[in-house]
C-alpha cells in the first residue's frame, strides 16, 4: 500500500499566511474532541485507586468504570456516523461535544460507584456522537492526500500528547483537587471546542440515507452482553446462569446484525455501505485498529494497576512514571505522517507493530524488575511502535472510505478501536482476577499483547501486500 503520486511540496509552499491560520484552527477544533476522549481513558486510570478508596468498590466495579464509557462509545459510533450523514458532520460534532461536557459534569458529581458508572455510560454516548465527525471533518477540509497525510500526523500528535500527558495531568489533579477534578477538566476543553468549531469549520454536506435504528440497537445489545460476560465472569463464575445468558444474548444479537446487513445489501440500505462491506483492505485496517487499541488500553490499565498496587505509587507518582512511556505515542505520531509519504502505509504499519511486539516481549521478561527503568523503557518501545502505526492505519481507512463514506468509515474504524479497548481492559481484568503474582500477570498479559499484534500483522502483510501498487493510499 503506497502513496498516490501527488506533488510532495512542503506545506509551507502551498499554504498562504491566512490559510495557515485557518488550517491551525481546523486542526485544533477537530482535535479537541479526541483530546477529551483520550484524556478520559488515561486520566481515569490513575484515579482508580482513589475512586476505590472513596466508594470501597471491587475490581469489577473499577473495570466497569473504564469499560462503561467504552461500551456506549463503541456501540453507538456507527449511529454517530449515520447521524453525521443526516444532520451534517459539523452539527453532529458540536452536539456531541455539548453532550460530553454535560456528562462530564455528572461524572464529577457522582456519589457512588454505580452512579459514576451510569454517568460514564452517558459520557460514552457523547463521545460516539462527535468522534466520527472529527475524522470526516478533517478529511473534508483537506482533500489533497499528501497535505492530509501530514496534517493527520499533526492531528495524531496532538491527540497522543493528550494521551501521553493524561497520566501526569490526572495525577496532579487527583493529588491536588481530588479525583472529581479529572472530569471537570473536560468542561473548558469542550466549550472551547464548540466555539472554535462554530467559527472555523465549514458546514458539511447532508446525505439522507435510511436510518436502521433496530440494527444499531442490536449492535449495542451485543456489545452490552459481551461486556457483562467478560467483566463479571471472573467474579460470578463462567458457568453462572447470568454469564451464560449474557453470552447468548451477545451471540444472538450479533448474528442478527450480520443477517440483517446481508439482507439490506440486497434489498435496502445497510449500515455499512456495500463498497466498504466487501473491501478487504478496509476490514484488515479495521482489524489492526482493534488490535492496537486492545494492546494500548489494556497496557494503560495494567501498568496503572501495577504501579498503584504492586509498587504502592500515589496517583501523582503513577502519572509521573507513565509520562515517558506515553510521550512516545505523541513523538512518533509526528514522524508517522512524514514516513507514510516516503515509505507508504504498509511499511510504516509493519515497522510500528514489530517494534511494539518487541517491546511487549521485553516487558514480559523484565517488567517486574526491582528497578522501574526496564518497565519504562520496554513500554516506551511499545508505545513508540503504536505511535508510528496509528496515523498510518487511520490514513489507510479514510482513503478506502473516500469522501462519500467518510462518516461511516470513521465510525466503523472507531467502533472497532473502542471494541478493542473494551476487550483489552476486560481481558486484563480477567488476568488480574486469576493471578496475584505480578511477574506472572505482566508476563502473561504482555505475551498476549504481542500475540494479538502479530496475528493482525499477518493479515496486513497478506492483504495490503497483495493489493500491490494499485492500492495506493496515504
Amino acid at each position: 500500500m503506497e502513496l498516490p503520486q501527488s506533488p510532495t511540496l512542503p506545506l509551507s509552499n502551498v499554504q498562504t499566511a491566512p490559510s495557515r491560520l485557518w488550517t491551525a484552527g481546523v486542526i485544533v477544533a477537530v482535535s479537541l474532541g479526541f483530546v477529551m476522549a483520550m484524556l478520559d481513558v488515561t486520566v481515569v486510570n490513575v484515579a482508580l485507586g482513589d475512586i476505590q478508596k472513596e466508594f470501597r468498590t471491587s475490581l469489577s466495579t473499577l473495570v466497569w468504570t473504564i469499560d462503561a464509557y467504552t461500551l456506549t462509545f463503541a456501540a453507538l459510533l456507527l449511529f454517530g456516523g449515520a447521524l453525521a450523514d443526516r444532520v451534517g458532520a459539523k452539527r453532529a460534532y458540536m452536539f456531541g461535544l455539548l453532550w460530553f461536557v454535560v456528562a462530564s459534569g455528572l461524572c464529577g458529581a457522582a456519589q457512588s460507584g454505580p452512579a459514576l458508572i451510569y454517568a460514564r455510560l452517558f459520557q460514552g454516548i457523547g463521545a460516539a456522537l462527535f468522534m466520527p465527525s472529527s475524522l470526516s471533518l478533517l478529511t473534508q477540509s483537506f482533500p489533497d492526500p499528501v497535505v492530509r497525510t501530514r496534517l493527520l500526523g499533526l492531528w495524531g500528535a496532538i491527540v497522543a500528547a493528550a494521551a501521553g500527558s493524561g497520566p501526569l495531568v490526572g495525577g496532579i489533579l487527583v493529588s491536588e483537587f481530588g479525583w472529581r477534578s479529572i472530569f471537570h477538566l473536560n468542561l473548558p476543553i469542550g466549550i472551547v471546542g464548540i466555539v472554535l468549531t462554530a467559527l472555523v469549520l465549514k458546514p458539511s454536506p447532508l446525505r439522507h440515507h435510511p436510518f436502521d435504528i433496530l440494527t444499531h440497537a442490536l449492535i449495542m445489545t451485543a456489545l452490552a452482553g459481551l461486556s457483562y460476560a467478560l467483566i463479571e465472569g471472573p467474579a460470578l463464575g463462567w458457568l453462572s446462569v447470568r454469564i451464560i445468558a449474557a453470552a447468548l444474548i451477545a451471540v444472538i444479537a450479533g448474528t442478527t446484525v450480520f443477517l440483517r446487513e446481508r439482507v439490506a445489501r440486497v434489498t435496502g440500505h445497510p449500515v455499512i455501505p456495500h463498497v466498504l462491506a466487501y473491501n478487504g483492505r478496509f476490514w484488515v485496517l479495521n482489524l489492526m485498529g482493534f488490535a492496537i487499541n486492545f494492546v494500548l488500553f489494556g497496557e494503560i490499565f495494567v501498568i496503572s494497576m501495577f504501579l498503584q498496587r504492586a509498587r504502592g505509587a500515589s496517583a501523582f507518582a503513577t502519572g509521573l512514571h507513565m509520562l515517558p512511556m506515553m510521550c512516545m505515542l505523541s513523538i512518533m505520531n509526528l514522524f508517522s505522517g512524514f514516513l507514510c509519504v516516503r515509505w507508504g502505509i504498509r511499511k510504516v504499519i509493519l515497522i510500528g507493530i514489530l517494534a511494539t511486539a518487541a517491546g511487549c516481549l521485553l516487558t514480559a521478561i523484565f517488567g517486574n524488575d526491582s528497578s522501574i527503568w526496564p518497565l519504562t523503557l520496554s513500554v516506551a518501545l511499545c508505545n513508540a511502535g503504536l505511535g508510528l502505526a496509528i496515523p498510518a492505519m487511520i490514513n489507510g481507512v479514510m482513503h478506502e472510505a473516500g469522501g462519500n463514506d467518510a462518516n461511516v468509515g470513521a465510525a466503523t474504524l472507531n467502533a472497532n478501536r473502542q471494541i478493542g479497548a473494551l476487550a483489552g481492559v476486560a481481558a486484563t481484568g480477567i488476568v488480574l482476577h486469576l493471578s496475584t503474582n505480578w511477574s506472572v500477570t505482566l508476563g502473561f498479559v504482555f505475551i498476549g499483547f504481542a500475540a494479538c499484534l502479530l496475528t493482525s500483522l499477518f493479515f496486513v502483510r497478506r492483504v495490503l501486500g497483495a493489493a500491490g501498487a494499485s492500492a495506493r493510499a496515504c
